[in-house]
């Protein structure tokens, strides 16, 4: 059900993804409405949230059963401790994927807009429809005179036009639920240091969604189902030496980690340090000894004068088994994002920036190695034209069938054959948009109703 605007984007960048998704191989595949109708559709499922939540099990620590026991009784506790409207959380094993709880998402839900209202920047408005209460940090503007324990009603700036500290704005912005003040105003925008901790407690979102906020840290880590699928496809095996390549903020590491059973080495890079750190902290909350993360740019992570492995980067040449790429991109497959001010400039930067990465890989990858390469969006520039270029740059690359497979075939558009696409995987939710039943048993809309997402898996030979 559509109840937010399509997502708001800068009118070339708007034009750039008509083109793509109206190229002339779709249009000789589907025709022009069918290809018109699947961009309106993408452009409007952007601005909602999937209809599930997705987590991530830690069976390195427990069964899957056990923790989907635990994780309900911790739910329940927070129905009880909570002033929000009671709804019993569905749990339920994902039928392919052996690590995955899907959960399913409630609205969006009949809620009365207050007269009070509180203005939250674009990412925790999209936060908060995930099931997130609304950190201090993110509040931009509140009632003159707002107290801890009024009730105000929330709302998202669409544009990033509200001034931080603002007693109203009259901009463009939606309503996303309705929620109790933790703080008084002053509390938020009248100290020298920045705020910290929940400024408004949600109690009647929108979207209903457990908070996990604090629950089962170590045993339950929230993440879209096509990232969790990445792990999976890259198969890593117990033994072996894993590279993920742009690896903040280590939810991928980890998961290789866990599916390899910790035996083994995972070399984390990423070249921000706070990032690294975040890495190292997950690693260690979640016992996971095999992780080493380094403060390093994977572009430069290679050296062919390099006899030996110094105590961190850069690498010899063939030194892992397996890469994982996860290439920072344009994001534009993120679900809810109701907005987006990247300049059309600014995503064709990230191209070559991922031709970089992509040779670093391939050198650090040894013979009969694997190297799996994915991105949050859904360009063909990032996705499907990046595979063709590799296949005629690297003539070793061949593309290999993925497991599990729940998503699409590759997009049309980038002059690959059809059984190239059907190896790739991409995540579309607009195929699907208006079918989304909620009717339809949860794992059927779950492996579909997801972010946009790209995943193509190949071998060195």
């Amino acid at each position: 059900m559509s109840i937010f605007p399509r997502i708001s984007l800068r009118p070339e960048v708007t034009e750039y993804l008509k083109n793509v998704f109206l190229n002339k191989e779709v249009l000789a595949a589907v025709g022009q409405q069918e290809a018109e109708s699947r961009f309106h559709k993408l452009l409007i499922c952007l601005s909602h949230p999937p209809s599930y939540t997705c987590v991530r099990a830690s069976t390195h620590l427990a069964s899957l059963e056990e923790i989907r026991h635990k994780l309900g009784e911790e739910l329940k506790k927070q129905m009880c401790s909570s002033s929000a409207e009671e709804f019993s959380p569905q749990i339920l094993p994902h039928p392919q994927i052996p690590d995955v709880l899907l959960l399913p998402v409630h609205g969006p839900r009949p809620v009365k807009q207050l007269s009070s209202e509180v203005v939250v920047g674009a990412q925790c408005g999209s936060a908060v429809l995930r099931g997130a209460h609304v950190f201090a940090p993110g509040i931009l503007a509140s009632p003159k005179y707002m107290k801890a324990g009024d009730v105000v009603s929330v709302f998202s700036d669409l544009e990033g036009r509200c001034t931080r500290g603002a007693t109203s704005f009259q901009g463009n912005k939606v309503f996303v639920g309705n929620g109790v003040a933790e703080m008084d105003r002053s509390s938020i925008f009248c100290t020298d240091e920045p705020p910290k901790g929940i400024g408004v407690r949600m109690v009647e979102p929108l979207y209903q969604s457990p908070s996990f906020d604090g629950v089962l840290p170590n045993l339950a880590f929230l993440q879209n189902l096509p990232s969790v699928v990445v792990g999976h496809v890259l198969g890593p095996r117990p033994g072996e030496r894993i590279l993920d390549m742009c690896a903040a903020p280590g939810g991928k590491t980890c998961h290789i980690a866990a599916v390899m059973g910790d035996q083994g080495e995972v070399v984390a890079l990423d070249r921000i340090r706070n990032k690294i750190d975040r890495i190292r902290q997950n690693a260690q909350m979640l016992h996971l000894r095999s992780i080493k993360a380094y403060c390093f740019n994977s572009i430069q992570a290679v050296s062919s004068e390099a006899a030996h492995e110094t105590e961190g980067p850069p690498f010899p040449p063939e030194s892992f088994d397996r890469v994982l790429l996860d290439a920072p991109c344009s994001g534009l497959g993120q679900r809810p994002n109701m907005a987006s001010t990247w300049s059309l400039k600014e995503i064709r930067s990230y191209q070559p920036l991922q031709r970089k990465l992509f040779h670093a890989a391939v050198h650090l990858l040894k013979k009969g190695g694997v190297l799996v390469y994915s991105t949050c969006t859904v360009t063909l520039a990032e996705n499907e034209e990046q595979v063709a270029w590799a296949l005629d740059t690297f003539p070793c690359l061949t593309l290999q069938p993925q497991e599990p497979h729940i998503g699409a075939e590759g997009m049309l558009g980038a002059g690959l054959s059809p059984e190239q696409l059907r190896l790739l995987q991409r995540f579309s939710p607009e195929l699907i948009w208006d079918q989304t039943e909620t009717t339809a048993p949860l794992p059927c809309r779950a492996d579909r109703d997801t972010i946009g997402f790209f995943i193509a898996k190949f071998l060195k030979n």
